[in-house]
Parts: structure tokens; sequence; C-alpha cells
């Protein structure tokens, strides 16, 4: 067992048993606290991501999109700093009392929520993670244990050094918010195995992290992020509408995991939209692969693989299919895709019915961009990530994914 983590887990678990029962205004009063620490401290903080973003670019597996991920700047910093006062303008969902019902033995039985406990989050170069895992879970009276990639390292001990302050500033155990500095293998999975001391696990990165921790974790754990999306142009979509949408899925954002990597067009839209959708592509800097038929309307697009269908690229390439009706769309979504954000731009109502009925996702889109799969565009201030799986939570993970429920009951001496 791995030394750092056992000791910080640890103390978790006894911060975490006073968390549970802080009042909301104190929780409040902290995030404050942070969000003033972190804009006041930005220049500190920029210049140890300098660093970070030093060594990643002199390493070997240098991509632009991981780059984007890792990057923090003046604009970054202030977003986290206004997620974390959003999330303390949030209803606190700690003690909120749900389905309270009186039973013929004269029993008062009700739910309520307590926090999760102590979660684990294991991720890679987003340091913006770090503050949002921090804000939520502290709202949520939960303590929280980051593993963070090495290649943010720098950063994310200085976010989480402004953290603790501003939490020893608020008189609530420091031990709250703690980040594992061992970039070593076997202090991931320490964490991935310590029941009994970590409640829940979240991994936050590509396919071969969140694979490593679901097959590897003994704890319970949430799969997150995966995000093979999906955007299909139906016979009746609007084309002004349809490329707008493409082009702001793919490239506003290609490096994170709501961005779509498969554009399907219904044959029928396919010759009036289809050129236009791919020159503004890539006019932005997209390649495109694609099948037979949508390298017949643009020249540049290479042949697209088999693999291609189920890659999540995280950076400007596209892969371009021409299908024959929306049941092929559906189909081919359901093959290939990961059940996180698919959109339809359509004018039938009843297409759009069924798109929502049959695609079996976390979010489901008719005319917008799948960039909106976010918890705060959903009004849930920051998120912990996008649960692609279907127990406990679906979707973006807010304040009420970081609880659970407990039953409270009240007699007056019943006896069975």
């Amino acid at each position: 067992m791995h030394a750092e983590v056992v000791a910080k887990a640890e103390k978790a678990r006894e911060a975490a048993a006073i968390l549970a029962a802080v009042p909301t205004e104190a929780k409040n009063r902290a995030l404050r606290l942070i969000a003033e620490a972190l804009k006041a401290q930005s220049g500190k903080i920029m210049e140890a991501n300098a660093r970070d973003l030093k060594l990643y670019r002199e390493s070997a597996g240098f991509t632009r999109a991981l780059e984007d991920r890792l990057m923090l700047n003046e604009e970054r910093i202030a977003g986290a700093a206004g997620g974390l006062l959003e999330i303390a303008a949030l209803e606190d969902p700690v003690g909120e009392v749900t389905g309270a019902s009186l039973r013929p033995s004269g029993l008062q039985v009700g739910q309520v929520r307590t926090p999760i406990g102590v979660v684990g989050i294991i991720y890679e170069a987003r340091p913006n993670v770090t503050v949002d895992a921090a804000g939520l879970t502290l709202k949520s009276g939960n303590a929280v244990i980051l593993r963070g990639g090495s290649e943010a390292l720098n950063s994310n001990m200085c976010l989480v050094g402004i953290i603790q302050e501003q939490l020893r500033r608020a008189e609530l155990p420091v031990a709250s918010v703690q980040l594992i500095e061992d970039s070593d293998r076997a202090a991931a999975r320490t964490l991935m195995r310590l029941n009994g001391s970590v409640d829940l696990l979240i991994p936050r990165g590509g396919p071969s992290l969140i694979k490593a921790v679901i097959e590897n974790a003994t704890v319970p754990v949430i799969e997150t992020g995966a995000g093979n999306c999906h955007l299909y142009i139906d016979k009746s979509a609007a084309k002004d509408m349809a490329v707008e949408i493409a082009l702001n899925a793919k490239v506003q954002r290609p490096g994170v995991c709501n961005a779509i990597e498969t554009l399907l067009v219904h044959q029928a839209a396919a010759e009036e939209i289809l050129p236009a959708a791919l020159t503004k592509l890539e006019q932005a800097g997209v390649e495109l692969r694609g099948c037979p038929r949508t390298r017949s309307y643009h020249k540049t697009v290479k042949e697209a693989s088999e693999e291609d269908w189920g890659r999540e690229y995280l950076d400007l390439i596209l892969a371009v299919r021409v299908v024959d009706s929306i049941d092929e769309a559906i189909a081919h979504i359901s093959r290939y895709g990961t059940m996180h954000s698919e959109a339809i731009v359509t004018a039938d109502y009843g297409r759009a019915r069924l798109f929502l009925s049959r695609v079996d996702a976390a979010a489901v889109y008719v005319n917008a961009s799948t960039r909106f799969t976010d918890g705060s565009e959903f009004g849930l201030g920051a998120e912990m990530g996008i649960s692609t799986q279907k127990l406990h939570v679906r979707g973006p993970m807010g304040l009420k994914a970081l609880t659970s429920l407990k039953y409270i009951v009240y007699g007056s001496g019943q006896v069975r």
C-alpha cells in the first residue's frame, strides 16, 4: 500500500466526519474565500502552469488537445473562481428531506440527503478539475482526494495550496481537499483499492484511464467522460442551422468530451448541406475522414476506416457518413456511441421525438450543439464530470450527485 495515499485517506476520513455537519453558510464562506484567492493569486497560478506547459511541450507524447486542457490563463482562472461562486449560490442538498410519509404503524418514514464521505478523483491534465472537484465536494460535505496527471503537477500543487490556505482561514479541516503528489501508478492503484477509506472513485480522462480504473478499482466507480458524440443532420434540416451547429460542436473546443467526433447526414440533405458544411469545417482546420458518398461531395476528404467510427479524437478530426434514413443514423449511434451526448438537426417534430426516444445517451439534443453538456450550462454550477453510466447518476454530476440518501424514522414507542 502506498504510504502517502493511506495517510491522506485517513485524514480525509476524519475531515469528512466534520464536514458532514458543517452549516451551509460556513461552506459558502470558504468557497467565496477560495474564489477570491484564485483571482488574487492568478499570476502565481499561471507561473506554476507555465512550468507544466514547458515540460509537456518538450515531452514525447505532446498533442494539441492535451496542451489545451492543461493550459490556464486569466480567463480560465476567473472562470474557475466564478464556478465556485455559482456553487456557493446553489441550494445545499445536504439535509434535504424527501419522500416523508406516515405508515400504518404510526412511524414517520422519510429520506434525507447526506454526503457520500470520501471521494477520490483520478484525472489527467486538466487543472480546472482540481478547482471544480474541490468546490463541489466541499459544498456537498465530502472530503476529496485528488490524483491528477503528472503533466499538471505544478499547477495542481499550487491550486491545492491556495485552497487549503483558505480552508484554514475559514476554520474548516485542511484535509478536506488533498492532492496525491506522487505520480507513480502505485499511488493510483492504492487509491483505487482503499475500501473502507474511500467511498467513491471518479475517473476523468481518456478511454485508457477510465478503462484502467474500472478494471483495477475495488471501491465503487462512476464512469465518466468518454465522448464519441454524433450530430445527425436530418433530411428536413435547415442548411444554415445545420452548418453552424456542426461547426460549433466540432471546432469551438475540440479537445473536450462533448465535442462531436462523427457527423451523420441524411442522403436527401447531403447535396444541399454537406458541401457547405465540409468546406466550413476544413477552413477551420478540421481533418475530414468520410465514407465513399461523403468523399464524392468533397475531394479532400480522406477515406474513413472502420476504426474511425468508434474513435474519440479529442482533436480537429471528424468522421463523416451519409446515411439513407434516420433509422440508419440511430443504428450507427447505438453501435459506436458512448452514451454521452447526441444531437439531431431537423424541422420535423415527429422525427425529433423519434430521435429523443430511441437514442440512449446521457444528453440528447434537438437543434442545438452537444457542447452544452456541461454542469454550468445545465444550471448545476461546476460539475464533477459527465457520467455515461445509468447508476446512480447520469449526465453532468452536480451537487446532488455527490450525496446519498438515508432513511430517517420517527416513532412514539412502536415495537414490532
